[in-house]
């Protein structure tokens, strides 16, 4: 939410007061009568704070207090959640917090909570960037905040939680950068990923022929459309660049007769495509391996390469040196099937949304349109042969995410703390809204390696649904 009253002076000097009076200034101060007094002025705070508000928002303060905020005479339907105070200083960091993610630095704390529907909580995000204190609350509004962080500050109802861990930042997309951001992101646990991934820990879209079709059998479709797609046969050598916990490269192998190679930059994951290789009974044709893209060797080495959910870590302006490797890497004629999310705008400009994927989820995210994508493979020597949009499917793979996510939600505490779940199930509702809305949208663009005197792709797209069933 963007703050209207942080430009001023005023804030400046109301901050470093609330920071710097001593604790043996307050003491007297810890009463239950005072404990109330901050609810009566966090009621007075909130009312003008959302005084603008178009809609509905229903609010509960620490001592049980309900309120409905937002414009009364409008038509809204009954709000459909209830958000949480848990501590006076949840509410006036509305006002007195400079950081434009200070309200999902409350909810991961615990300072905030949402009862009922998360998504439509989650809604709010626009409409909470657009608020606009009128001009004759903004003293009150401001004297209010200042108030209420003073008398909170040593308040023994206050709950101190972990925030989670901010992913260090990434300007050059380096190869150590690269290797820290999927640390950082990958190696959370591999027990948290498989309370929520589908059994063979597919963490891409899924690939839905009916609304209704489970998870399970939606990640296999995916991986199945995907070798349909590349027409891999048996004998074949097949690049899987960005292989995850190895379930593209095993399913290649087992129903298509590749020999497949995979490279990724977590160690977790390594660790549990080996094993899983190797359970498989496919270590004499299946290999993976730790290794940054830019250091895969030789020329004309595999006749089809996938990437699937890995490009979006390149960083833009590496994106030439990755399709060019890849194009190195492929004999003439071969197939790459490029999968990944993109952009409604283009380059990666600093946003509410972009600072929070950099600060909490992928410290080396970035995105572009499809166009800008489309048009970089062709600059490297690519034939764009064909474009598919899977922006429902994404939409309907993260509303399993998190309904998995939510409903293993203790079992989830046993690898990760209440911060790191909570960044992790607003991260994937809001990339589910954010999909459902159009402001990022994810395409398999399929590609060759010309070459004048060759062509492996049939004269019609049936052949990418005739083994849909394999």
């Amino acid at each position: 939410m963007s703050n209207p009253l942080q430009s001023t002076k005023l804030v400046t000097r109301l901050n470093t007061a609330a920071e710097t009076r001593s604790s043996s200034d307050h003491l007297s101060d810890l009463t239950s009568a005072n404990f109330h007094v901050g609810t009566h002025d966090a009621s007075r705070l909130l009312q003008r704070v959302f005084s603008t508000f178009i809609g509905r928002i229903n609010v509960r303060l620490w001592n049980g207090k309900t309120l409905t905020l937002g414009d009364m005479d409008s038509e809204s339907a009954p709000c459909a959640f209830t958000l949480v105070f848990r501590n006076p200083r949840a509410v006036s960091s509305l006002v007195l917090g400079r950081d434009p993610l200070r309200f999902a630095e409350c909810y991961f704390s615990g300072a905030i909570d949402i009862e009922g529907d998360f998504f439509e909580a989650i809604r709010l995000k626009d409409k909470l960037e657009s608020i606009h204190v009128r001009s004759r609350d903004r003293l009150g509004a401001l004297l209010l905040a200042l108030r209420m962080q003073l008398s909170s500050q040593f308040n023994p109802t206050d709950k101190v939680s972990l925030v989670p861990k901010h992913g260090a930042r990434v300007s050059a997309h380096s190869r150590g950068e690269n290797s820290d951001a999927i640390e950082f992101h990958y190696d959370v646990s591999n027990d948290f990923y498989a309370l929520w991934l589908d059994q063979a820990m597919v963490y891409s879209c899924a690939y839905f022929e009916h609304l209704d079709d489970s998870l399970e059998d939606a990640q296999q479709a995916k991986l199945a459309h995907i070798c349909a797609k590349l027409q891999l046969q048996t004998g074949e050598c097949f690049l899987d660049i960005g292989c995850g916990w190895g379930a593209l490269v095993i399913h290649a192998a087992q129903h298509f007769g590749v020999r497949a190679h995979g490279v990724t930059l977590s160690k977790k994951q390594l660790e549990i495509a080996r094993q899983r290789i190797a359970q498989a009974g496919l270590e004499d044709q299946v290999t993976v391996e730790l290794r940054d893209y830019r250091d895969l060797l030789g020329e004309s080495v595999y006749d089809k390469i996938a990437s699937v959910g890995m490009f979006e870590h390149v960083g833009l302006k590496n994106l030439p040196v990755y399709f060019s490797t890849v194009h190195r890497l492929l004999k003439p004629a071969g197939l790459f099937l490029n999968h990944g999310i993109t952009h409604d705008v283009e380059g990666w400009q600093k946003t509410l949304s972009t600072e929070f994927i950099n600060r909490y989820v992928f410290p080396d995210g970035q995105l572009d349109t499809v166009s800008n994508i489309q048009r970089g493979m062709e600059r490297t020597g690519f034939e764009i042969a064909d474009v598919e949009a899977l922006r429902p499917h994404y939409a309907l793979t993260l509303r399993h995410w998190v309904a998995r996510l939510e409903k293993n939600h203790d079992e989830s505490l046993r690898y990760v703390d209440e911060s790191s779940y909570r960044v992790w199930r607003l991260y994937m509702a809001a990339c589910a809204l954010e999909f459902e809305s159009g402001g990022i949208g994810i395409y398999q663009l399929l590609a060759s390696k010309r070459d004048t005197f060759n062509t492996v792709l049939p004269l019609t797209r049936r052949y990418m649904y005739a083994s849909a069933t394999t």
